[in-house]
């Protein structure tokens, strides 16, 4: 993230409403980074990814911007079709791991 954006997080994240809603996007987010990361590594277009996943750049589109939820079997084959692979790891939140 750049320098900018983290202050810009860091003050908005002072409201609880806010904080909130962060949390509870923070996966989707997190998955379309990765995702559109892996893209520009590959050098791919969402046009040229959309081809090899038989489907419209407007859906990629969609999943880049968090705005479309798509199952796990879904994301492998995206992962696939950019020569990627999907990690699922859950761990207990931070506020009930014993100490």
């Amino acid at each position: 993230m750049s320098d900018d954006l983290e202050k810009y997080l860091a003050k908005q994240m002072e409201d609880p409403e806010f904080r909130e809603a962060w949390a509870e996007s923070q996966l989707e987010y997190e998955v379309a980074r990765q995702l559109i990361q892996l893209r520009k590594s590959r050098g791919m277009t969402q046009k040229q990814l959309a081809a090899r996943l038989r489907t419209k750049q407007s859906e990629i589109a969609r999943i880049e911007n968090g705005n479309q939820n798509i199952s796990l079997g879904k994301l492998r084959k995206i992962a696939e079709a950019m020569g990627g692979h999907v990690v699922v790891k859950i761990e207990p939140a931070p506020e009930l791991q014993k100490q």
